[in-house]
């Protein structure tokens, strides 16, 4: 029988090598993160890769997303125990879970219905998360104004239907794709517009359904 890897200490290895070393400065992100398991969110024979600094395939062109690029954007997202989050690109429920642990509320969207099985096997009975199975880019607006929206991988842009479901003064962070590059990026709503910011060049998993549209050219 093969022996299943001490997934203790690679976690505790990831938050000393990859979060700490990395401006993830938050405690409690970098409590939350130390204490949600990694490996139950990936397929079986990916376990043994879940806390590499590496995306890690979950199947239909999707991964779970970098533990620095997570760790910086719940970092950079301010995150406060009463907020009500939006998350997009639940992907098989792993940042779900860590945010769980941080705040009051969470709606996490996923298009993938095999992901979202995914994420309803490894999350189990959680009353501060809802799973919606919907296109990422529609969001939820059902449960809208939010305090925080995550966009959990890296989107060309951000379409507004998105940022109207964000309360003024609410917290926006994700990643872009900038000219091939993925840069992370946090912004605030606000009454007179919205713009982010890039804070960080790291690499994260691209997320489906945000191209930016062609433009018509004669």
């Amino acid at each position: 029988m093969e022996r299943q890897p001490d997934f203790a200490a690679l976690r505790t290895a990831m938050v000393a090598s990859q979060l700490r070393t990395s401006a993830v400065s938050d405690a409690r992100v970098v409590a939350a993160m130390a204490t949600v398991p990694r490996e139950r969110f990936v397929p079986a024979d990916a376990a043994q890769f879940a806390y590499r600094d590496d995306l890690v395939t979950l199947g239909g062109g999707r991964s779970l997303n970098l533990p620095i690029a997570t760790g910086r954007l719940l970092t950079e997202a301010r995150l406060l125990p009463s907020d009500r989050v939006l998350l997009i690109g639940a992907a098989s429920g792993y940042t779900a879970a860590v945010l769980a642990e941080l705040v009051a509320s969470v709606v996490a969207v996923e298009s993938d219905a095999a992901l979202v099985a995914m994420a309803k096997a490894a999350l189990g009975a959680n009353d501060r998360i809802t799973l919606v199975e919907a296109p990422l880019e529609q969001g939820h607006a059902e449960g809208a104004p939010y305090d925080v929206m995550i966009i959990d991988g890296a989107v060309e842009r951000v379409p507004e239907t998105l940022v109207a479901q964000v309360g003024p003064g609410g917290r926006i962070v994700g990643g872009l794709v900038d000219r091939g590059v993925t840069r992370l990026a946090a912004g605030r709503r606000s009454e007179g517009g919205f713009a982010m910011i890039d804070f960080a060049d790291v690499d994260c998993c691209r997320l489906p359904g945000f191209a930016t549209p062609a433009r018509f050219t004669f």
